[in-house]
């Protein structure tokens, strides 16, 4: 069933179900009827199981009253609407002493919708092919118009509001970088990086280059809705159309400084398809969740599932990863010293740390029970465990 636009949703529409639950009541169904990946079927299990009895808990017990909280474990599956949330904030937490404390950009790209088919077929060589080819475009043009090295975070979506396949990166950039010999910093405008065509130009050469590359090594697999790419003329033709289509590069309003990237890196690094937040009701019959503003869409649950599924990584795959001044053989020589030589060019810059995401996310009890005051005691409950299988030997 086709996702069409739904009625507004009234901003006061309360929740009133979640990812798992939809999971929980069509999940069953769908794995009978679909081949899922082993990967795909550990998501289902998780969200289903995740922050219920099966992974086990803990039970806070007051000795005065016998007040008691029970909580239940998260299955801390990466793909997980309900556990991203104090990851992120750990996440960023830890990224605080690796900023530049400059102005920084965000610069998207996006893989070509002609290739979605390839990159159903092999995510991870599709999708690390897209890390490098954006990346080197980055760092090559800060070494040919600075004659210096930026430090990039970048983060792999692979969705779009629908929860359709769209595959893109979002990089944050400095607005400089250190120079080669390592002796100054190169800062470029606060509102300028390079022209978003020679970054698409760019882009485009080094993506296709990296394409042809791995298909030559045997690498790419044509299967399902790409299977006619295996025929080389199929190829040919694939490629002569990506040589000449704009590839889509586009620079973001910028950011102003190390606390607005924080502040958003915390909200998109370990962001998932959907968020419970934004569903609006779910039955047997249709799934209808928000898009843009109040806005939905309506769609049968085997779709909802079938979209989500598309965007489960592969295992071990990174999402997030750390290029220039910030790649890990960089941080404590390069980088360091372009801290030191930014903070140095302006004496009455205070060092502050940043804005990270609410402490809430990190606060564990206090150990006092909340209806009379007294200590309370935590049970650790271990997760459930299926009854042993008994074997009749004759």
């Amino acid at each position: 069933m086709s996702s069409h636009t739904h009625p507004a949703v009234s901003p006061g529409a309360a929740v009133r179900v979640a990812v798992a639950d939809i999971f929980r009541r069509h999940a069953p169904r769908y794995r009978r009827e679909h081949v899922l990946t082993p990967g795909q079927g550990k998501v289902l299990r998780d969200v289903v199981a995740c922050r219920t009895a099966a992974l086990g808990g803990h039970v806070d017990v007051c000795g005065v009253c016998d007040h008691r909280t029970v909580g239940y474990n998260s299955c801390r599956n990466r793909h997980c609407p309900t556990c991203q949330g104090i990851q992120a904030a750990k996440w960023v937490a830890g990224r605080v002493d690796r900023l530049v404390p400059t102005h920084y950009f965000h610069v998207v790209f996006t893989l070509p919708s002609e290739l979605r088919a390839v990159a159903l077929a092999n995510p991870g060589v599709v999708y690390g092919l897209l890390f490098e080819a954006a990346t080197a475009t980055l760092l090559e043009l800060a070494a040919s118009r600075w004659q210096a090295q930026p430090a990039v975070t970048a983060v792999l979506h692979t969705w779009t509001r629908q929860m359709l396949l769209h595959p893109h990166l979002h990089c944050v950039v400095s607005g400089g970088g250190l120079s080669d010999d390592g002796k100054k910093w190169v800062a470029c405008r606060k509102n300028f990086l390079f022209p978003v065509k020679v970054l698409s130009r760019l882009f485009r050469g080094k993506l296709i280059n990296a394409l042809v590359v791995a298909r030559n090594a045997g690498r790419l697999k044509f299967v399902g809705t790409s299977a006619q790419l295996a025929n080389p003329i199929a190829w040919e033709a694939l490629c002569s159309t990506l040589y000449r289509s704009a590839f889509v590069v586009y620079a973001k309003r910028p950011f102003g400084g190390p606390e607005q990237v924080l502040r958003y890196l915390g909200r998109y690094t370990h962001r998932v398809a959907i968020s419970s937040s934004r569903l609006v009701s779910a039955d047997d019959d249709a799934v209808v969740f928000r898009t843009h503003g109040q806005q939905a869409v309506r769609i049968r649950p085997e779709e909802f599932l079938r979209r989500f599924l598309l965007h489960i990584l592969p295992d071990g795959f990174r999402k997030i990863r750390h290029f220039g001044l910030l790649a890990p053989a960089n941080v404590s020589t390069r980088l360091a010293a372009a801290q030191l030589i930014v903070n140095s060019l302006d004496r009455r810059r205070r060092r502050e740390t940043p804005d990270i995401p609410p402490a809430r996310t990190f606060a564990m009890p206090d150990g006092t029970c909340p209806d009379c005051g007294g200590p309370l005691v935590r049970i650790v409950v271990h997760r459930a465990r299926p009854p042993p299988t008994v074997v009749l030997i004759a």
